[in-house]
């Protein structure tokens, strides 16, 4: 007999900034709540290997949520008179409004890509809010390795542009080779479905509004709120040596760059992420009961 997957999906609705927004989440699991943020462009979908991995669900309550204007999450009211464009206060609020409306308490958060760079913004804003966190792609900027093709993502909107595949294709490029075919393309096929304008919306997030300055990550706290680095060595846009250098900025971050992946851990090669993040979580579930007692 065919069995479900133990993953269960919800509507919840949130006030973010004022507006009420219908969110999509899903979660499977038990334990220390972990909120997973994906990647720009894409949505929730790039945790379902992480929702059905028994050895973490059976001491983690896993949840991955779409943020507005992506995947299941539909965009707030009169979205059509205005242009979508990510900012840190925004990207923080929908993220608080997740964990608070749930009821979460002292989640780890962790991140990939942009949602590896909104755990440093969410440390800085609310460090005491989080048991720890985990950025996957981490960096404080990339401007100055990202192309002009990267820089400048107008043409997507394009009326003789398929932006679906224009975003996939550009994309494409930050995947491990040794990446499984299959899960390749269903990454890929995560982004040739998202809205108008959420690309180039969520990269100005990447790229002008959520920059970090030395001094930010400096004020991060890893005593109140440890913070693990994970990084694909075949990542041409956020690197390892982005990925160290946040490291190197922020006292007491741990950093290590995993084999054989890109962009994309959760989604793209989960089978070489897993070796990678177990142990973290492992540390950190030890770390969390330990400071519950």
């Amino acid at each position: 007999m065919v069995k479900p997957e133990p993953v269960v999906g919800r509507y919840w609705h949130l006030d973010i900034q004022g507006r009420e927004h219908r969110v999509y989440v899903e979660e499977a699991g038990e334990g220390i709540p972990l909120v997973c943020l994906h990647t720009a462009g894409a949505d929730g979908r790039q945790y379902r290997h992480l929702l059905n991995d028994a050895e973490v669900t059976r001491r983690f309550r896993v949840i991955a949520f779409d943020l507005p204007w992506h995947g299941k999450s539909s965009p707030p009211e009169g979205f059509h008179d205005e242009q979508y464009l990510l900012t840190p206060e925004l990207y923080v609020a929908s993220v608080m409004a997740v964990v608070r409306g749930m009821g979460l308490v002292k989640p780890v958060v962790m991140g990939c890509s942009i949602g590896g760079r909104a755990v440093l913004h969410l440390l800085l804003k609310h460090p005491d809010e989080f048991g720890a966190a985990i950025g996957l792609q981490s960096s404080r900027t990339i401007v100055g390795v990202m192309s002009q093709v990267q820089r400048d993502t107008a043409y997507m909107d394009r009326n003789d542009v398929h932006a679906g595949d224009a975003v996939a294709a550009l994309v494409s490029g930050i995947m491990a080779p040794q990446s499984p075919p299959a899960e390749r393309w269903e990454t890929l096929w995560h982004y040739m479905q998202g809205g108008p304008g959420v690309m180039q919306g969520d990269t100005y997030y990447y790229k002008e509004s959520g920059h970090l300055r030395d001094e930010d990550l400096a004020r991060i706290d890893t005593k109140r709120t440890p913070l693990y680095l994970l990084t694909g060595e075949y990542d041409y846009g956020a690197t390892p040596a982005h990925g160290e250098e946040v490291a190197r900025l922020v006292p007491g971050a741990k950093f290590q760059v995993m084999k054989d992946i890109g962009h994309f851990p959760p989604s793209e090669n989960y089978a070489a992420l897993r070796p990678c993040l177990l142990p973290v979580l492992d540390e950190l579930h030890t770390h969390i009961k330990e400071r519950q007692t």
